[in-house]
Protein backbone atom coordinates (compact mmCIF):
# COMPACT_ATOMS: atom_id res chain seq x y z
CA UNK A 1 0.00 0.00 0.00
CA UNK A 2 1.37 3.30 -1.06
CA UNK A 3 0.98 6.89 0.55
CA UNK A 4 0.85 9.49 -1.22
CA UNK A 5 0.56 13.26 0.17
CA UNK A 6 1.74 15.50 -2.98
CA UNK A 7 -1.41 16.08 -6.00
CA UNK A 8 1.49 15.69 -8.88
CA UNK A 9 2.94 12.18 -6.93
CA UNK A 10 -0.93 10.88 -7.26
CA UNK A 11 -1.81 12.54 -10.60
CA UNK A 12 1.14 10.22 -12.08
CA UNK A 13 0.17 7.37 -10.45
CA UNK A 14 -3.37 7.90 -11.37
CA UNK A 15 -2.15 8.48 -15.21
CA UNK A 16 -0.01 4.99 -14.96
CA UNK A 17 -3.23 2.98 -13.59
CA UNK A 18 -5.75 4.30 -16.30
CA UNK A 19 -2.62 3.93 -19.38
CA UNK A 20 -2.73 0.76 -18.05
CA UNK A 21 -6.75 -0.31 -18.44
CA UNK A 22 -7.12 -0.28 -14.47
CA UNK A 23 -10.33 0.46 -12.84
CA UNK A 24 -10.14 3.19 -10.44
CA UNK A 25 -12.40 3.29 -7.40
CA UNK A 26 -11.99 6.19 -4.71
CA UNK A 27 -13.65 6.35 -1.30
CA UNK A 28 -13.15 9.78 0.29
CA UNK A 29 -12.93 10.08 3.30
CA UNK A 30 -11.87 12.71 6.41
CA UNK A 31 -10.17 9.84 8.53
CA UNK A 32 -10.69 8.39 11.86
CA UNK A 33 -11.84 5.03 10.32
CA UNK A 34 -15.07 3.50 11.48
CA UNK A 35 -17.05 0.63 10.44
CA UNK A 36 -18.66 2.79 8.00
CA UNK A 37 -15.67 3.57 5.86
CA UNK A 38 -14.41 -0.28 6.17
CA UNK A 39 -17.89 -1.09 4.78
CA UNK A 40 -17.11 1.16 1.84
CA UNK A 41 -13.63 -0.26 1.38
CA UNK A 42 -14.60 -3.40 1.20
CA UNK A 43 -17.37 -2.70 -1.85
CA UNK A 44 -15.17 -1.03 -3.37
CA UNK A 45 -12.60 -3.62 -3.23
CA UNK A 46 -14.41 -5.74 -5.18
CA UNK A 47 -15.48 -3.74 -8.03
CA UNK A 48 -12.26 -1.85 -8.66
CA UNK A 49 -8.91 -2.91 -9.96
CA UNK A 50 -6.97 -0.36 -8.18
CA UNK A 51 -8.35 1.04 -4.79
CA UNK A 52 -7.39 4.73 -3.64
CA UNK A 53 -8.66 6.02 -0.01
CA UNK A 54 -8.36 9.63 0.49
CA UNK A 55 -7.76 11.08 3.80
CA UNK A 56 -8.09 15.14 3.86
CA UNK A 57 -10.08 17.00 7.14
CA UNK A 58 -10.94 19.34 4.79
CA UNK A 59 -10.80 23.07 6.29
CA UNK A 60 -12.79 24.87 3.94
CA UNK A 61 -16.11 22.80 4.74
CA UNK A 62 -16.15 23.59 8.85
CA UNK A 63 -17.37 26.77 9.42
CA UNK A 64 -16.81 29.35 12.56
CA UNK A 65 -17.13 27.00 15.85
CA UNK A 66 -16.91 24.12 14.58
CA UNK A 67 -14.56 21.30 15.24
CA UNK A 68 -11.91 21.47 12.96
CA UNK A 69 -9.32 21.61 15.37
CA UNK A 70 -10.74 18.46 17.60
CA UNK A 71 -11.79 16.73 14.98
CA UNK A 72 -10.47 13.23 15.71
CA UNK A 73 -7.45 11.73 13.96
CA UNK A 74 -4.61 8.92 14.15
CA UNK A 75 -3.36 8.62 10.63
CA UNK A 76 -1.36 5.32 11.81
CA UNK A 77 -4.45 3.24 13.01
CA UNK A 78 -6.36 4.56 9.57
CA UNK A 79 -3.39 3.00 7.49
CA UNK A 80 -3.67 -0.41 9.18
CA UNK A 81 -7.29 -0.56 8.69
CA UNK A 82 -7.04 0.78 5.43
CA UNK A 83 -4.29 -2.10 4.81
CA UNK A 84 -6.29 -4.51 5.91
CA UNK A 85 -9.35 -3.84 3.24
CA UNK A 86 -7.27 -3.97 0.97
CA UNK A 87 -6.84 -0.36 0.02
CA UNK A 88 -3.89 0.11 -2.64
CA UNK A 89 -3.40 4.22 -2.27
CA UNK A 90 -4.11 6.22 0.46
CA UNK A 91 -4.16 10.01 -0.79
CA UNK A 92 -3.56 12.50 2.32
CA UNK A 93 -2.63 15.52 1.37
CA UNK A 94 -2.24 18.55 3.59
CA UNK A 95 -4.42 21.44 3.61
CA UNK A 96 -1.48 23.54 2.25
CA UNK A 97 -1.32 21.53 -0.67
CA UNK A 98 -5.00 21.37 -1.46
CA UNK A 99 -5.21 24.98 -1.23
CA UNK A 100 -1.87 26.42 -2.08
CA UNK A 101 -1.47 30.24 -1.40
CA UNK A 102 -4.14 32.38 -3.69
CA UNK A 103 -6.57 29.58 -4.20
CA UNK A 104 -9.86 31.34 -5.19
CA UNK A 105 -11.73 29.10 -7.23
CA UNK A 106 -14.92 27.08 -5.51
CA UNK A 107 -17.25 24.79 -7.00
CA UNK A 108 -21.33 25.62 -5.73
CA UNK A 109 -24.14 23.56 -6.40
CA UNK A 110 -27.55 25.68 -5.71
CA UNK A 111 -30.82 24.84 -4.52
CA UNK A 112 -30.59 21.35 -2.93
CA UNK A 113 -28.10 23.19 -0.48
CA UNK A 114 -30.66 25.88 0.71
CA UNK A 115 -32.04 23.07 2.98
CA UNK A 116 -31.19 20.52 6.14
CA UNK A 117 -28.01 21.19 6.42
CA UNK A 118 -26.85 23.61 4.13
CA UNK A 119 -29.12 25.80 5.66
CA UNK A 120 -27.60 25.11 9.51
CA UNK A 121 -23.91 25.14 8.23
CA UNK A 122 -23.70 28.24 5.60
CA UNK A 123 -20.88 27.27 3.11
CA UNK A 124 -20.27 23.98 3.99
CA UNK A 125 -21.24 22.31 0.92
CA UNK A 126 -19.41 24.61 -0.92
CA UNK A 127 -16.52 22.78 0.74
CA UNK A 128 -17.41 19.45 -0.17
CA UNK A 129 -18.12 20.25 -3.48
CA UNK A 130 -14.72 21.87 -4.19
CA UNK A 131 -12.94 19.69 -2.39
CA UNK A 132 -14.41 16.02 -4.17
CA UNK A 133 -14.30 18.18 -7.20
CA UNK A 134 -10.20 18.61 -6.50
CA UNK A 135 -10.16 15.06 -5.81
CA UNK A 136 -11.75 13.82 -9.06
CA UNK A 137 -9.83 15.85 -10.69
CA UNK A 138 -6.54 14.85 -9.10
CA UNK A 139 -7.43 11.18 -9.48
CA UNK A 140 -10.01 10.70 -12.08
CA UNK A 141 -11.86 7.95 -10.39
CA UNK A 142 -14.05 5.48 -12.91
CA UNK A 143 -16.04 4.84 -9.55
CA UNK A 144 -16.70 6.82 -5.86
CA UNK A 145 -17.72 5.82 -3.12
CA UNK A 146 -20.23 7.42 -1.02
CA UNK A 147 -22.38 6.58 2.38
CA UNK A 148 -25.59 7.13 2.80
CA UNK A 149 -25.26 8.79 6.41
CA UNK A 150 -24.48 11.63 4.55
CA UNK A 151 -27.22 11.51 2.08
CA UNK A 152 -27.58 15.71 1.41
CA UNK A 153 -24.49 15.76 0.25
CA UNK A 154 -24.76 13.11 -1.62
CA UNK A 155 -27.51 13.94 -3.88
CA UNK A 156 -25.55 17.44 -4.06
CA UNK A 157 -22.98 15.27 -5.43
CA UNK A 158 -24.57 13.06 -7.60
CA UNK A 159 -25.78 16.47 -8.89
CA UNK A 160 -22.69 18.13 -9.06
CA UNK A 161 -21.31 15.44 -11.47
CA UNK A 162 -24.44 15.41 -13.38
CA UNK A 163 -24.37 18.55 -13.86
CA UNK A 164 -21.00 19.23 -14.52
CA UNK A 165 -20.27 16.14 -17.07
CA UNK A 166 -17.76 14.43 -14.55
CA UNK A 167 -16.89 10.90 -15.86
CA UNK A 168 -17.08 9.38 -12.50
CA UNK A 169 -19.73 6.88 -11.43
CA UNK A 170 -20.99 7.51 -7.96
CA UNK A 171 -21.98 4.41 -5.65
CA UNK A 172 -24.36 5.20 -2.79
CA UNK A 173 -23.88 2.73 -0.27
CA UNK A 174 -26.13 1.72 3.22
CA UNK A 175 -25.73 3.83 6.46
CA UNK A 176 -23.39 1.23 9.31
CA UNK A 177 -24.90 1.63 12.26
CA UNK A 178 -24.16 0.46 16.09
CA UNK A 179 -26.21 -2.23 17.26
CA UNK A 180 -28.47 0.27 19.13
CA UNK A 181 -29.44 1.68 15.43
CA UNK A 182 -26.64 4.77 15.84
CA UNK A 183 -25.16 5.74 12.84
CA UNK A 184 -21.94 5.20 12.72
CA UNK A 185 -19.73 8.33 12.83
CA UNK A 186 -16.41 9.87 13.11
CA UNK A 187 -17.43 12.10 15.53
CA UNK A 188 -19.11 9.16 17.44
CA UNK A 189 -15.58 8.82 19.82
CA UNK A 190 -16.69 12.43 21.19
CA UNK A 191 -19.85 10.78 23.27
CA UNK A 192 -19.52 8.80 26.46
CA UNK A 193 -21.19 5.29 26.22
CA UNK A 194 -24.37 7.04 27.56
CA UNK A 195 -25.15 9.92 24.73
CA UNK A 196 -24.46 6.91 21.94
CA UNK A 197 -27.14 4.67 23.55
CA UNK A 198 -29.31 7.89 24.21
CA UNK A 199 -28.50 9.49 20.45
CA UNK A 200 -29.98 6.04 18.76
CA UNK A 201 -33.25 7.81 19.93
CA UNK A 202 -32.69 9.28 16.35
CA UNK A 203 -32.64 6.32 14.34
CA UNK A 204 -35.96 5.18 16.66
CA UNK A 205 -37.12 8.21 15.08
CA UNK A 206 -37.24 7.56 11.29
CA UNK A 207 -38.14 4.06 12.19
CA UNK A 208 -41.41 5.73 14.15
CA UNK A 209 -41.67 7.62 10.84
CA UNK A 210 -41.73 5.00 8.65
CA UNK A 211 -44.26 2.76 10.53
CA UNK A 212 -46.27 5.88 10.56
CA UNK A 213 -46.33 6.08 6.55
CA UNK A 214 -46.81 2.55 6.13
CA UNK A 215 -49.92 2.78 8.41
CA UNK A 216 -51.09 5.39 5.95
CA UNK A 217 -50.46 8.84 7.64
CA UNK A 218 -49.09 10.91 4.98
CA UNK A 219 -49.66 14.39 6.12
CA UNK A 220 -44.85 15.43 7.05
CA UNK A 221 -46.00 18.18 9.76
CA UNK A 222 -47.54 15.01 11.55
CA UNK A 223 -44.86 12.57 11.33
CA UNK A 224 -42.51 15.71 12.02
CA UNK A 225 -44.15 16.27 15.22
CA UNK A 226 -43.89 12.49 16.53
CA UNK A 227 -40.69 11.98 15.49
CA UNK A 228 -39.41 15.96 17.53
CA UNK A 229 -41.70 14.31 21.04
CA UNK A 230 -39.55 10.90 20.56
CA UNK A 231 -36.52 12.97 20.38
CA UNK A 232 -37.26 15.29 22.99
CA UNK A 233 -37.54 12.55 25.53
CA UNK A 234 -34.33 12.46 26.20
CA UNK A 235 -34.25 15.73 28.20
CA UNK A 236 -30.60 16.92 27.00
CA UNK A 237 -30.75 15.78 23.35
CA UNK A 238 -31.34 19.39 21.03
CA UNK A 239 -32.94 19.19 17.80
CA UNK A 240 -31.45 21.20 14.70
CA UNK A 241 -33.91 19.82 12.28
CA UNK A 242 -36.44 17.02 11.76
CA UNK A 243 -37.24 17.41 7.72
CA UNK A 244 -38.69 15.56 5.39
CA UNK A 245 -38.27 16.58 1.90
CA UNK A 246 -38.09 15.49 -1.67
CA UNK A 247 -34.95 13.71 -3.30
CA UNK A 248 -34.38 16.01 -6.28
CA UNK A 249 -34.21 19.60 -4.72
CA UNK A 250 -34.30 18.60 -1.10
CA UNK A 251 -37.18 21.17 -0.69
CA UNK A 252 -39.94 20.59 2.19
CA UNK A 253 -43.13 18.24 1.19
CA UNK A 254 -46.51 19.04 1.82
CA UNK A 255 -47.70 15.70 1.45
CA UNK A 256 -45.86 12.35 1.24
CA UNK A 257 -45.55 10.74 -1.96
CA UNK A 258 -43.40 9.49 -4.02
CA UNK A 259 -39.49 8.84 -2.94
CA UNK A 260 -38.65 10.99 0.09
CA UNK A 261 -35.67 11.72 2.23
CA UNK A 262 -36.46 11.70 6.27
CA UNK A 263 -33.93 13.73 7.80
CA UNK A 264 -32.82 14.46 11.48
CA UNK A 265 -29.87 16.42 12.99
CA UNK A 266 -29.83 16.87 16.61
CA UNK A 267 -26.54 18.10 18.79
CA UNK A 268 -25.48 15.65 22.20
CA UNK A 269 -23.79 18.24 24.06
CA UNK A 270 -21.55 19.92 21.75
CA UNK A 271 -21.81 16.85 19.30
CA UNK A 272 -23.70 17.38 16.31
CA UNK A 273 -25.27 13.93 14.80
CA UNK A 274 -27.11 13.61 11.75
CA UNK A 275 -29.28 10.45 9.97
CA UNK A 276 -31.55 10.18 7.30
CA UNK A 277 -34.03 7.63 5.99
CA UNK A 278 -34.41 7.50 1.96
CA UNK A 279 -37.70 5.63 1.14
CA UNK A 280 -40.59 5.80 -1.59
CA UNK A 281 -43.98 6.02 -0.01
CA UNK A 282 -45.51 4.10 -2.37
CA UNK A 283 -43.50 0.88 -1.47
CA UNK A 284 -44.64 1.33 2.36
CA UNK A 285 -48.21 0.77 1.64
CA UNK A 286 -49.47 -2.27 3.40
Amino acid sequence: MKIISQIDKMKTHARIMRKAGKLIGLVPTRGYFHGGHLSLMQTARKQCDVLVTSIFVNPIQFGRGEDLEKYPRDIKRDEELAKSCGVDIIFYPSAEEMYPEGFSTYVTVENLTNNLCGLSRPGHFKGVTTVVAKLFGIIKPDLAFFGQKDAQQAFVIKRMISDLEMDVTMKLLPTVREKSGLAMSSRNSYLTEQQKSDASVLYKSLELARELIINGERRPQKIIKKMKDMIESVPYIRIDYVSIVDTTFMKDIFHVKGEILIAVAAFIGKTRLIDNMILNAEDQEK
